[in-house]
This record gives structure tokens, sequence and C-alpha cells, in this order.
């Protein structure tokens, strides 16, 4: 050992960025290792490596005892006092080996070379857990390495990162070379070193980005509320502003849609709604719904929130809403698909339902809801579930149904996929309802009214 090795292990700590101190240890536990295994060392044998000159020393250590068993564990008290006068019966004293240690042969060198590696290796790992660790929910730049079952691998700095499939961006492809934004996910220890899994479908990625490309949130004096996504498609982002002078829409919006464009290209021309927060959910639940318009909002209690608080448990249900719009708002309301519905409802985290007044005024008219809810059930394909969720909804007849549309039955969940059909079936139903008679009164001469001018008979002059 000479100064040379310090050389080596500076270079090494450098290039690995390691403390040396680390590279120091795993070299005298592996020096240790090799010496136990080769010349049968006690336990009592400790190496250390001077830090300055790189010399190799050994050490002993032997319990003071009165009478003494075996000379490799133990000195008497008598030799201990010669060597240190405040050493007492059961102390443990430190001494070290005379003449060189032990020589090492080329076998024990590559031993000690790989426990060494390994050491390296696991302060390595360690190293890019506790950097990436600090990093979860903010945003990171890598380059595509390569491509694994359609899994994008990255490298970020010292790290390799994956992007599973489910969290990539639906329509965007990848090619090696390419440089990603992507969100710190999860990292999470594993067997082969620490595991960073990255996405860009999360709505936290788009939280990130506002504050990357609008100083307003950078410096505080605009919050980012809540965010909802269907990536590749659609977002709504409530803001809110801590001074009142300041309108946080036109922030994030920026001049002419400069700021929002930025962010829109970044998530593959997502189409992205911002609205104002409200601590009043009755507000806050009306805005999410925009571009609609909404007549009233009213909250509902869930059934299982209500016999929770009667019986006086936690409530732990998810609060509703049920939301009123006219009549020629209520496709924009629902949205393609149930789209709009839906990402208010992520947004608020209430469980939103939507009728029209036409459909309020003719639930309040009072029509024989048990003959229609028999109607709904009589429907080809309808199911239990199915019967249930659109009752939950408002929707207690066949009339009612075909009413609502596609887009609000498949923004059931229960509906999904089978809203035309269920839709055909209450046409057909319609179709064949035996009308009721009406019978129209036979006028006879003398009731018979005369015809006024214009009508019947002769024209007005």
């Amino acid at each position: 050992m000479n100064r040379e090795l310090i050389t080596v292990i500076d270079q090494i700590g450098r290039e690995k960025g390691i403390d040396k101190e680390i590279l120091f240890e795993a070299l005298e536990s592996a020096l240790l290792a090799v010496s136990k295994k080769k010349h049968s060392s006690a336990d009592n044998v400790r190496l250390a490596i001077d830090r300055r000159t790189g010399r190799l020393r050994a050490y002993h250590r032997k319990t003071v005892v009165d009478e003494v068993a075996d000379s490799k564990l133990e000195i008497s008290l008598a030799e201990a006092k010669a060597l240190n006068p405040d050493a007492e019966v059961g102390v443990e004293l430190e001494f070290e080996q005379e003449g060189p240690p032990q020589d090492f042969g080329r076998i024990d060198a590559q031993t000690v070379r790989q426990v060494i590696m390994q050491k390296v290796r696991d302060a390595e790992r360690e190293g890019i857990y506790s950097e990436f660790a600090g990093k979860e929910n903010q945003i990171v730049r890598g380059v595509v390495h390569r491509i694994e079952k359609r899994n994008v691998i990255l490298e970020i700095g010292k790290a390799e990162a994956i992007m599973p499939e489910r969290e990539q961006i639906p329509g965007e492809r990848y090619n090696p070379g390419d440089r990603v934004r992507a969100f710190v996910l999860e990292v999470r220890r594993a067997t082969k070193g620490p595991q960073i899994t990255l996405s860009r479908t999360h709505p936290g990625y788009l939280a990130r980005l506002f504050e990357t490309e609008i100083p307003e949130i950078q410096e505080g004096i605009v919050l980012v509320k809540a965010a909802a996504r269907e990536p590749g498609e659609r977002a709504k982002v409530a803001v809110a502003s801590t001074k009142r002078d300041v309108d946080p829409i036109g922030a994030c919006v920026g001049l002419r849609g400069t700021r929002i464009q930025v962010i829109s290209r970044e998530l593959r021309g997502e189409k992205i709604d911002i609205i104002e927060w409200s601590s009043d959910p009755v507000t806050f639940v009306a805005r999410a719904l925009s571009p609609a318009k909404v007549s009233s909002v009213t909250l509902e209690e869930p059934d299982a929130e209500r016999a929770a608080a009667a019986e006086g448990r936690p409530l732990d249900g998810q609060p509703s809403a049920l939301v009123i719009v006219p009549d020629n708002q209520l496709s924009l309301a629902i949205g393609k698909k149930g789209q709009n519905a839906r990402l208010a409802a992520k947004l608020t985290g209430m469980r939103i339902d939507i009728k029209s007044e036409s459909e309020v005024e003719a639930e309040q008219a009072g029509p024989d809801t048990g003959e229609g809810v028999a109607a709904l059930a009589a429907l080809a394909g309808m199911t239990p579930e199915q019967l249930m969720a659109l009752q939950a909804a408002g929707i207690a007849s066949p009339d009612a149904l075909v009413t609502a549309g596609a887009d609000r039955l498949r923004a059931i969940a229960e509906i999904g996929g089978d809203a035309e059909h269920l839709i055909a079936a209450a046409e057909r139903w319609l179709a064949e309802r035996p009308q009721p008679s009406v019978e129209t009164p036979v006028e006879t001469p003398e009731s018979a009214p005369e015809p006024s001018p214009g009508e019947g008979g002769t024209p007005a002059a």
C-alpha cells in the first residue's frame, strides 16, 4: 500500500461521484475478509489504511482478564497495566501488530477487486436514489435511449428511467435520441438499482408545466388549485389569485394566448380549459362545466353519507351535485362522449349529475313513475345494474331515456357502449305502445259555428 493507492481512490471517487471515505472503508473490509478467509484470522483483528500515506496497519483487540485462557483474545491485567496504567479487568485494549501485514496473492487481489466494485455499484445506486427521490413530482429532461415492448427507456443524467405505455400521451411516437420532458411519478429501490418511473399523462405534469411557463405561478401570485386530464385530448385547470388586481385566467393564457399555446404544444395539442377556482362548491361546479351555462347547482348527500350521519359514523362517501342546464346547453355540458362532465367531476372531486330544464319539469309533472320504470326494465338488453344507474341519474322512463341522448348515457359507467342499443330499444317501445284514443265530438248543424271570414266558404274580401 502506498501513495499510488491514494491517487487511484481519489480518481475513482471523482469519476463515480462517491465519497472517498466509502472507498477506503470498502477496501479495508475487503482486505479483512480475505485475511480471515486465507489465514483464519480471529474476529478481534482490524485493518486500517492511513488516509495520507496509504500504509496498511493491522490491529488486535484483547480483553483484560485476571487469568489468561486464550492469548490471542485475552491479556493479563499486569501486562495491560504495563501498557496502559488505566487498564481494568473487562476492558478491551487495541494493539498494533508488529511487522508488516501478510502479503496478498493474485487470487486475493481479485477477491478484493470484486468486493470493492460491488461497494462502488451500491454507492452509485444509493447516490442515484438519493438524487431522484427528492425529484418526485418534478419535471426532468431526458434522452430516449431505447424502446422495449412499447415502454420508453430514457437516460436522465447518470440514471435510466422508464416511461410505461400507459404513461405516454396517446399518438406520441418516440425515437432514440429524442429529448423528452416528463414528470417523475415514482422513485423506489429495486434489486438492480433505483427504479424511476416517468409520466406525461399525470395531471401533476400539467400543473408543473404551468409553474414552469407562467412567471406569476413561480412567484406565488397565481396558484394551481386542481387539474384534470384526458391525455392528448382535453384538460381542465383551476387557478386562483392571491392578489385582487391580478386576473389568474389572463395570467395563464398570456398575450394572445402565447403562454397556454406553449403548454398545449408540449402536450401534443391538448385543449386546455382554464377556470377560476372558488371555495364555494356550488360556484366551483358551475365553473368546472364551462363553456356550458348552468341554471342551478344543488349539492346532494349520497345515501351512504346520510345513513352515516344518522348513525353518527364518519362520512366517507363522495359528495355529489345535481346540475340543471338549459335544454340547448345539455349536450355542451355533457361534452363529446361525456368528456366535459368527466373532467368536471375529476376537477371538483364530486359526482355530477346533469339534467336539462325540460327533464326536471317532466319529473315535476309527476308521470306514473312505476309504469315508466317497469317499461325501462322490459327493454331488450336492460340489466338490473343499468336500471338502477338510470334511476339514480333521474331517467325513469323510455321517453326520458331517449331525451337524455347517447352522450349523457355513455357518461354513466354502467351504460357505456350500450347507449345506442338502449335508445333504439326505447324508440321501438315508444313506436309500438298503444296510443290513447281521443273522442272527437260530432258537430250538428244547430251547434256548428258559422265560418268566420277567411275560414272555409268564401274568402274574405
